[in-house]
């Protein structure tokens, strides 16, 4: 039985909701060095970068048969050196991303399971249980997803603009006009992750039935209204919380802790930390949603597993168990794991990997379709340029060297 076509608006809810996770935690502690308008810049930059890669996968995709993935698309443009690349990028970027989103939803699941229903929960079973609700709902298909993802949609945003009205009066333009633009590079691995969704792209085109001008639509209008949450979002923290101090970001980023964890402090409410870890748990949660569908039908592709009963079941414990597993084990893996998706994972599976298989299918193989994303081969060759220079920063902060850069 063939599942119906989603909506333009679930699509964009999707894509947005897919950006909008454990990347608006993490962020305002990145950049909180470097300043509010210089990490502006460079949000702008991966914005653009971000949509265009994710458009290119669309034409991509266009050209393949209905519910081919990552692996089925490297493999026709790549050959085999492509298909193991995608693999392993994939795997890479979509285990990283869901168990940051497991260990962040975990920890405030059992938050609020103390605050509302008043007993405590250890949070290891709090993120067992995150894990089975929502990896239950990924079980139950695309447009399921689409619609549950669509609810929380409507909470986020609520919950984002109850937080952004209460706490606006708290901004100080002094702290918004601080900058330091030699620490804003460190954050550039972020800024990409920010905007990572493309791992889901192949599930849209499934979901709106390889639909080019929806895809595009959905795409654009979700990335767009990702950037506009991100920048009011970034005035908020960075003009609240100090950077230094007890409660300052650099703190923050020291400890592996999100934003959320010192706005309460900072504004002088309280009140505004319950508030906050709302806007925490719908954002995890939305992203969580996205990158495990992507995931879902990438593994069917890939290990040509039917999405039905006992396959579907067998997909949804190759996602869950490794994502608990590492989400239990592992320390400081908030902001660990989405650092190693944006710099090592993005850079290369969002990034050089849908250039290289677009210029492919363009210029040698002559693939065309009804569907085709502007600019020709100086715009490819910009994207996988700055592809690589993401890279590198991420490959030279991890050796330590960006410190004596910056």
């Amino acid at each position: 039985m063939k599942q119906e076509k989603g909506s333009v608006l679930g699509a964009t809810f999707l894509v947005a909701g897919t950006c909008i996770g454990g990347g608006i935690l993490a962020l305002p502690v990145a950049t909180g060095q470097a300043g509010f308008f210089p990490s502006t810049l460079f949000m702008l930059i991966g914005w653009a970068f971000m949509t265009l890669t994710a458009l290119f996968l669309v034409e991509i995709n266009m050209w393949m048969p209905e519910g081919a993935h990552f692996v089925t698309m490297a493999s026709r443009l790549l050959g085999p050196l492509g298909k193991a690349a995608a693999w392993i990028l994939y795997l890479f970027v979509g285990y990283a991303s869901l168990v940051a989103y497991t260990a962040g939803g975990g920890d405030l699941f059992a938050v609020g399971i103390n605050k509302f229903l008043g007993f405590v929960v250890d949070p290891r079973l709090a993120t067992f249980l995150f894990v089975a609700i929502f990896g239950f709902v990924v079980y139950l298909g695309n447009v399921m997803v689409g619609r549950v993802n669509t609810f929380l949609m409507v909470g986020l945003i609520v919950s984002y603009f109850l937080l952004i009205s209460t706490g606006s009066s708290s901004i100080r333009w002094s702290n918004l006009v601080r900058k330091e633009w030699g620490s804003t590079l460190l954050a550039v691995p972020l800024l990409l992750t920010i905007f990572s969704f493309q791992t889901i792209v192949p599930s849209l085109s499934i979901y709106l039935k390889k639909d080019g001008r929806a895809l595009r639509l959905a795409i654009i209008c979700g990335t767009t209204l990702a950037l506009i949450v991100y920048l009011i979002w970034q005035a908020l923290v960075l003009g609240t919380v100090l950077v230094d101090g007890d409660y300052g970001l650099a703190k923050a980023l020291a400890m592996g802790k999100p934003a959320t964890d010192f706005l309460g402090v900072a504004t002088g409410r309280p009140w505004l930390q319950s508030l906050a870890d709302f806007f925490a748990f719908f954002a995890l949660v939305t992203s969580f949603l996205g990158i495990a569908l992507g995931l879902f039908d990438f593994l069917s592709d890939s290990l040509k597993i039917k999405p039905r009963k006992s396959g579907g079941i067998a997909l949804l414990a190759l996602i869950v168990i490794p994502t608990l597993f590492f989400a239990l084990v592992m320390e400081r893996v908030f902001l660990t794991a989405l650092d190693a998706t944006g710099g090592l994972g993005d850079s290369l599976l969002n990034g050089l990997l849908p250039a290289l298989m677009l210029w492919v299918g363009r210029y040698h193989k002559k693939f065309h379709s009804e569907f085709k994303t502007f600019g020709g081969k100086p715009l490819l060759v910009f994207v996988m340029v700055w592809a690589i220079f993401v890279l590198t920063i991420e490959l030279l902060g991890k050796f330590g060297l960006m410190a004596s850069l910056g």
